[in-house]
């Protein structure tokens, strides 16, 4: 007996309303490891947890990142990938939305959902800050959504931290055979970025139009980036948010190797143990975080972490190197929040401030800000570390939530225009933004975003005692 013809047709037609659902769920896009599905929210396409780097797992922890694995099919890309392993710091500025783990190496796109893959549109990539420690791509505060409709690709990402991020030993110097090591954290910045240059025009971006963004942690990234000779090219545009002035102090290899026997000895593992790096790369992660975040990184006697150093192919001393004039001279943008860490003379402000001047001198474009606008929910004087990037991002409104004011968002909507006007062309300035002056250190003047929740143009009030703080500390470090 034939099969009825109705039934049949029914089911060909769900199947085909199915696969139309399904492929009406996001946007798909081809990069080098394969398709991507994306979503599209509120005038927003966006990609999410794509693989720029193989896990850095097994004999890959403490290796150079790899090249992602190829995968058939469509990857479905609709939500974050692990944020790197890590003991979440619960006071941070931007609590993370993943559980942390080893396989972190993921990157996420947003971009105007009407935008075309030929738009060749600007690109910022944001780096997080964390002190190295602690820190991911998944706070809704960093959400890119804001600034993709502003007409840009913005592209976020995770790197190592930690001792995961950050280690040396003398038989992992013995395995290298010559490959970069160390810093693995930056090397991830690094692949993070050359995946950018290889795949963002899929997107819609500009590989030749990348500014690259960061605060903090990611701020002295910026830093040892514009420093780099491994990520020259990858980049056209800085933006440093309390990232210091590039100085710092570095042990050295031989130093860092120490640090890394005195981790191992704490574990039970003997520096002459011939077996020292396996055993060191089979402990479970815990256990190489050890309890270490941002609440509880005392020095300890023997120290067993150290942070970024200078090997001389990733990273090198990056205040000798913009002394010296030895680094990408792009477009910077540089500041500081008004109650940054060390207050008004201290390491943030002061720094923006001396790193602002050393490379204006050199000729390059710097513009230079101070953060001092503070959210009218928080009820305090001088804006705090870090409480500028919801501003940058225009996701105050996710920041503050029912708390979040006109007068907030009036300045969120401002901040974010300059960043966007700056990854376009080079120059923060815009149609009906106050004038934002490049800056010159005869004139001294920098943007205020000031208290009273209007950007203002103005000779740095604070230039003279800052300075004077600057050269006393000086001479006393010259007396030692």
């Amino acid at each position: 007996m034939p099969r009825p013809i109705l039934p049949s047709l029914l089911v060909l037609a769900l199947t085909t309303f199915a696969c139309a659902a399904h492929a009406a769920t996001g946007p798909v896009v081809t990069t080098e490891s394969g398709k991507v599905q994306g979503a599209v929210d509120k005038g927003v396409a966006s990609w999410k947890g794509i693989p720029f780097a193989a896990p850095p797992v097994g004999d890959l922890r403490w290796r150079a990142p790899q090249p992602a694995a190829a995968w058939s099919g469509v990857r479905e890309a609709t939500a974050y990938g692990h944020d790197c392993m890590q003991l979440p710091f619960p006071s941070d500025a931007a609590p993370l939305g993943t559980p942390p783990a080893e396989d972190c190496l993921y990157v996420n796109v947003w971009r105007p959902a009407k935008a075309k893959a030929t738009a060749k549109l600007p690109v910022i990539v944001w780096i997080y800050g964390g002190g190295f420690v602690n820190g991911g791509s998944s706070p809704p505060t960093y959400a890119g959504a804001a600034l993709a409709k502003q007409g840009v690709v913005l592209v976020s990402f995770n790197y190592r931290l930690g001792r995961f991020g950050f280690f040396a030993h003398p038989q992992l110097t013995r395995q290298a055979n010559g490959e970069p090591l160390g810093n693995y954290a930056y090397m991830d910045q690094i692949a993070a970025l050359q995946w950018v240059k290889r795949n963002v025009a899929a997107f819609g971006g500009d590989a030749s139009n990348v500014t690259i963004i960061g605060e903090s942690a990611g701020g002295m990234s910026v830093n040892a980036l514009l420093t780099s000779p491994q990520a020259q090219g990858l980049f056209a545009k800085a933006v440093v948010l309390s990232g210091g002035d590039g100085k710092s102090a570095d042990p050295g290899l031989a130093g860092v190797e120490q640090i890394g026997v005195n981790f191992a000895q704490a574990k039970g593992i003997a520096a002459d143990d011939p077996q020292a790096l396996d055993k060191l790369r089979a402990l479970p992660a815990e256990q190489v975080v050890d309890g270490m975040n941002l609440a509880n990184r005392a020095p300890q006697n023997p120290a067993t972490y150290s942070g970024p150093f200078a090997d001389g192919k990733v990273a090198v001393e990056t205040g000798a190197a913009f002394a010296s004039g030895q680094f990408a001279k792009v477009p910077v943008m540089i500041g500081a929040t008004s109650a940054d860490i060390g207050g008004k003379t201290g390491f943030m402000v002061a720094g923006a401030r001396s790193l602002a001047s050393r490379l204006a001198a050199q000729g390059v474009p710097v513009y230079e800000y101070r953060f001092s606008y503070v959210a009218d929910s928080i009820g305090k004087t001088g804006a705090q570390h870090a409480s500028d990037i919801p501003y940058f991002f225009d996701t105050v409104d996710v920041k503050y939530g029912d708390a979040v004011t006109k007068k907030d968002v009036a300045m969120g909507r401002a901040m974010s225009a300059y960043l966007v006007n700056f990854a376009k062309k080079g120059d923060p300035n815009g149609r009906k933004l106050p004038a934002w002056p490049r800056y010159a250190g005869d004139k001294d003047v920098i943007m205020d975003f000031a208290a009273d929740g209007k950007p203002a143009a103005l000779r740095d009030p604070w230039g003279a005692e800052i300075d004077a703080a600057t050269a006393a500390a000086t001479v006393a470090a010259g007396a030692q």
